[in-house]
């Protein structure tokens, strides 16, 4: 077997992939794994979960093999990825545990791991629960030492006042429209806004297990780029379907991404005094746009490997103030332990009516290369990012730019996906030289028939 865990948990087809057993496997073992045993107290979990279907089997399984591992559970209910983070931090528990596939389609669910804090795990520690899982459930406790089950009411508001407070002021005279992608933030996100001050228009915000990012929220922004203009809104924010990640609409309608977002982020901070060491952390996807516009700003980019566990990683050897990913995972380390989309749409609200200008104005800053990235379903994603034919056509493209542009070939952390991303001096350049590449990736690794 492959390693089970990619960038961001353990993910795949639920009841096909992602099997109750197979979660049930991976709680008690993280049980085991994250616990040291003293005796003096039970190992505490807490566990949420988005709204797909197959969320309520996959919570059934995963509570079941933490108590019979002996660890207390705190059930929390459906909520945002980064309001687990932070209920496992401030409920002083031992293991955090969300259920989401984030912005995969509804078929898909993951399994995502916390340890006390809410910090994401590192890798040693899942390789760790990869071979308890191998070696199998020795001991079970029995009679008192099983583990106990409770409900926390009242997660949503205590993750929100949370928020609230990382705010300077109130985000007065300020419309939104929000895209909550019939997630997890469906209830979350429209009432921090509203409580932080703003007149909210909320969309795709009624979930109904089978409707989670279909169509709607960070990977589809149609509908929301046309609800903007609709309602005359000053911006709008896109989640995904666990909200910790967050893209952006002007009032025009268009894109604000990612990197976009950091760059508003980072001269905000920056002006406020609180950008530690002038640096902003980011990954290698990041559009070369940024890395000039933070230059001229004499803000210090460093880049990490694609992922925001990558990120975070930077940001806590370092003690750094601010990182993220283009596709909307933001990081702000003195107000969470993962990437939390709400917390970002907050501030970035609060930067607009902080300064009086409008989210197109201070956007403008990152002058965007031309990026083309292809998506290409493999049948073996390693081998095909390493094949070497594949390398050979990357390394044409980049010959062929010259210092125009680059390529970035990685096989997808989640999907049975390669990923291939060219930034060239126009798109046109871009998208023929990214299809090139991605023709010769489907040949060397192409997906069986069903």
């Amino acid at each position: 077997m492959g390693r089970l865990f990619g960038t961001d948990g353990v993910r795949g087809r639920a009841n096909a992939d992602l099997t109750p057993e197979l979660a049930m496997a991976v709680a008690i073992a993280a049980t085991q794994a994250l616990f040291e045993r003293d005796h003096s107290h039970a190992p505490l979990a807490v566990v949420g979960r988005d709204p797909r279907a197959s969320g309520e089997m996959l919570e059934a399984a995963v509570v079941a093999g933490l108590t019979s591992a002996g660890a207390n559970v705190i059930r929390v209910g459906v909520l945002p990825t980064p309001a687990v983070a932070y209920l496992t931090g401030v409920l002083s528990a031992d293991i955090g545990v969300m259920l989401s596939a984030s912005h995969n389609p509804m078929p898909d669910n993951g399994i995502k791991l916390f340890a006390a804090g809410g910090h994401k795990l590192p890798d040693e520690v899942e390789d760790e629960i990869e071979r308890l899982m191998a070696e199998g459930t020795k001991v079970r406790p029995t009679g008192a030492g099983v583990g106990r089950v409770t409900d926390l009411d009242d997660g949503e508001d205590r993750y929100v006042r949370h928020l609230l407070t990382s705010l300077p002021g109130p985000l007065v005279e300020l419309k939104v429209v929000v895209d909550c992608a019939n997630g997890a933030a469906s209830s979350a996100a429209p009432e921090a806004y509203r409580r932080a001050g703003a007149s909210v228009v909320a969309i795709n915000a009624d979930p109904d297990g089978l409707n989670i990012n279909e169509n709607c929220g960070s990977n589809h922004l149609e509908q929301l780029r046309a609800a903007v203009v609709e309602h005359g809104a000053d911006l709008g924010i896109a989640h995904d379907g666990d909200a910790d990640r967050c893209l952006a609409v002007t009032a025009a309608g268009d894109e604000v991404d990612g990197d976009q977002i950091m760059a508003v982020l980072a001269l905000a901070m920056r002006d406020g005094g609180h950008l530690k060491d002038d640096t902003l952390v980011a990954t290698v996807m990041s559009n070369l746009g940024l890395k000039i516009a933070m230059a001229d700003a004499g803000i210090r980019l460093l880049e990490t490997r694609v992922g925001d566990r990558y990120v975070l990683d930077e940001l806590r050897a370092k003690g750094l103030a601010l990182g993220g990913e283009q596709s909307g995972h933001i990081v702000m380390p003195a107000f969470a332990t993962t990437g939390d989309g709400v917390l970002t749409a907050l501030h970035l609200m609060g930067r607009m009516t902080g300064t009086g200008r409008t989210l197109a104005d201070l956007a403008s800053v990152v002058q965007r290369l031309p990026q083309v990235l292809i998506n290409v379903p493999v049948g073996d994603r390693a081998a095909a990012a390493k094949a070497a034919q594949v390398l050979d056509a990357a390394k044409q493209v980049e010959a062929e730019l010259g210092g125009a542009g680059r390529v970035l070939l990685r096989p997808s952390g989640t999907e049975q996906l390669v990923r291939v991303m060219v930034e060239a001096s126009t798109l046109a350049i871009a998208r023929e030289a990214a299809e090139r590449i991605a023709a010769i990736v489907r040949t060397v690794s192409p997906v069986s028939p069903v």
